[in-house]
């Protein structure tokens, strides 16, 4: 993975904003104009980025299907195109029966019946309270064996990607993939148990982990599950106990890229990205642990929003791993205010002082696009560069 001798890194978590045309493209399922539309997007978001000094950009994560502006769930329902063995179901998440855990026993119950949603019960359910998860599609049901079935897509989006990179002489970038624990959450009448499934879906993924980072992109897990499934356990857990599921989902990403360089692959974690409370998130202190656990060699996580910003401490006392990077949220998709350069650069400063200045690569808390305003994802990106300019003043000079 690239890393800087003479300044701080920039990156960003992902998702980005999909032009209107692109977007119409996908809920049109308009094949022969989404072919170039596509291709085109994928061109100017690099484009972009690079100019506005985002040194790892991402392809937006154009190729995974998004017929809305506001969308918080296509970086791993696009997974839903790729996978046989699976059937279109008839309730979402939201409307699946609740599941109960018990000491020693814990399982992930329906979004629906998530704790800070009942906790705030009145909140989420004001349609102008600004809470919003964006469309809620009907969640697939595995009914037969899970077998990866998007070669030509990933391939496709490979392809977009790698000429977009040599369009805008870029020297790395970076793609995202669903991890198996995050793609594992919908429903499942085949497999016998819950871990079966898990590794189902990891055996399955492979193939798409292994395509991104044999054509020499980095690869990065997206997997909010291993956080923000805390609040997904009803009722609230022991840490112990949680931390024994959280593992048991870290195995499972860790035999998924078990023949993979770990050198090439980042993990993302989060608490959820929607615009909610979050008063019932795991602290990070109670996770980072377990994130250390993935065999990869950067790991980026949320620390630039109120809820989280303050975690930075953890690396007092947490080691991060000889060799490893990190990859701290520096501007937040969870509000529409543009981070000032100067609190970028401070966000910086506090981890590089830290873990090493060349262990920092500067980046964004989740994904901008479908989240926030285009304009403003775009404003967040140029003040995320402009602070790392600034830190980099101070680490480097």
């Amino acid at each position: 993975m690239r890393s800087s001798t003479d300044h701080n890194l920039t990156s960003h978590a992902g998702s980005l904003p999909r032009p209107d045309a692109l977007i119409e493209a996908w809920a049109a399922n308009d094949e022969s104009a989404l072919t170039d539309k596509l291709r085109n997007a994928v061109v100017d978001v690099v484009r972009r980025q690079k100019e506005l000094g985002i040194d790892v950009p991402g392809d937006g994560e154009f190729g995974k299907p998004m017929g809305q502006r506001v969308n918080y769930g296509s970086w791993w329902r696009y997974s839903w195109q790729r996978l046989s063995g699976i059937e279109p179901g008839e309730q979402t998440l939201y409307e699946m029966e609740a599941r109960r855990s018990r000491p020693g026993e814990i399982v992930l119950t329906s979004f629906g019946d998530r704790r800070d949603r009942a906790r705030f019960a009145a909140a989420y359910n004001d349609p102008e309270s600004g809470i919003t998860t964006g469309p809620r599609p009907p969640s697939p049901v595995c009914t037969g064996p899970l077998r990866y079935s998007g070669h030509d897509m990933i391939k496709t989006d490979i392809a977009n990607f790698k000429a977009a990179l040599a369009a805008a002489g870029v020297e790395e970038g970076f793609m995202t993939a669903v991890a198996p624990a995050s793609c594992a959450r919908i429903g499942n009448n085949y497999y016998k148990t819950d871990e079966e499934f898990l590794y189902a879906c990891a055996e399955a993924m492979h193939e798409e982990y292994k395509a991104i980072v044999d054509a020499g992109i980095v690869l990065q897990f997206d997997d909010p599950c291993i956080a923000e499934g805390w609040d997904q356990v009803n009722p609230e857990p022991t840490i112990a106990d949680y931390q024994k599921l959280a593992t048991i989902w870290i195995e499972a990403l860790n035999y998924a890229i078990r023949d993979l360089p770990q050198d090439r692959i980042r993990f993302h974690l989060c608490w959820g990205s929607w615009h909610g409370p979050h008063a019932t998130d795991i602290p990070m202190r109670d996770i980072a642990d377990v994130m250390l656990r993935a065999n990869v060699g950067a790991y980026s996580f949320e620390a630039g929003n109120v809820r989280h910003e303050h975690e930075w401490k953890v690396w007092q006392d947490v080691k991060l791993p000889d060799g490893k990077l990190i990859l701290p949220g520096v501007v937040s998709h969870a509000t529409n205010v543009v981070e000032h350069p100067e609190l970028v650069a401070e966000r910086i400063l506090r981890f590089a002082n830290l873990v090493g200045r060349a262990r920092v690569i500067a980046s964004t808390d989740c994904g901008l696009g479908g989240r926030v305003h285009p304009q403003i994802a775009w404003a967040k990106l140029e003040a995320l560069a402009e602070g790392a300019a600034l830190a980099s003043k101070q680490l480097w000079r």
